[in-house]
């Protein structure tokens, strides 16, 4: 990932912005910082992901003012940089491994999840079929104000409802403490409230929860034995925890 002092310090779009701090990200970098005085999200794609920028754009161009996500205000081609909306709040992987937290605190907070993702799937479906969000990790939402914020758009493609929420499961059951039966039971409430609010069916979800899991492992390596164990279990046994 690039220094983000580096785009500031050698273009002189960039050259007023004050940086603040770097948010985690796998490939690109993404910045909070000020511009003339405002909070916002810097998110500056590595040279190859031109596709991805264009592809994060277009989501969030036309859903930011009906979903909960950034809304953009720059889309720079030539250093390939979005600016964003700063999304207050807390990022929902630490609120969901908060122990001060009782458990009924964190379903509430994910039926609100499955509600946004309700309302992802449901403005974006078109005649042709649904788009989901891609890569539904924890992380990349946001509670702000009680209200949950999608962020990191760029992997979002035509595709099933169920890979989302299955996606999003596999990430809450595998973050530490990884497969407790707290996270089981977060995520049986978090697909039965997504499945009673939507106009759809949700199939093979068992499928696409161990599914998910095999796919972390090529990020996640050192915890081969574990996530294949569970991807199987949850693929014969469902999501009855542990």
């Amino acid at each position: 990932m690039r220094d983000i002092k580096e785009l500031i310090e050698n273009s002189e779009t960039y050259q007023k912005v004050l940086y603040q701090k770097v948010f985690e990200s796998k490939k690109n970098t993404v910045a909070y910082v000020l511009i003339e005085g405002k909070p916002r999200v810097l998110k500056w794609y590595v040279p190859g992901f031109k596709r991805n920028m264009e592809n994060e754009y277009r989501i969030l161009k036309k859903g930011s003012s009906h979903v909960h996500m950034p809304a953009v205000h720059t889309k720079d081609t030539e250093n390939h940089v979005l600016v964003m909306d700063y999304i207050p709040g807390r990022n929902l992987c630490d609120v969901i491994t908060d122990e001060q937290l009782s458990l009924k605190e964190k379903k509430k907070i994910l039926e609100l999840a499955a509600g946004w993702f309700n309302l992802f799937h449901t403005f974006y479906k078109t005649p042709a079929g649904f788009q989901i969000r891609g890569d539904p990790t924890v992380k990349n939402f946001i509670l702000s104000h009680r209200h949950i914020y999608g962020v990191d758009f760029e992997e979002s493609r035509p595709g099933k409802p169920v890979e989302d929420i299955a996606g999003f499961c596999a990430s809450l059951l595998s973050i530490n403490p990884m497969f407790t039966k707290e996270k089981f039971e977060l995520c049986t409430d978090f697909i039965a409230v997504y499945s009673k609010s939507v106009k759809w069916t949700l199939e093979k979800v068992n499928e696409e929860v161990a599914y998910a899991l095999l796919e972390k492992i090529q990020w996640r390596p050192d915890q081969e034995e574990i996530l294949r164990k569970f991807a199987t279990k949850i693929r014969t046994d469902g999501l009855k925890g542990r």
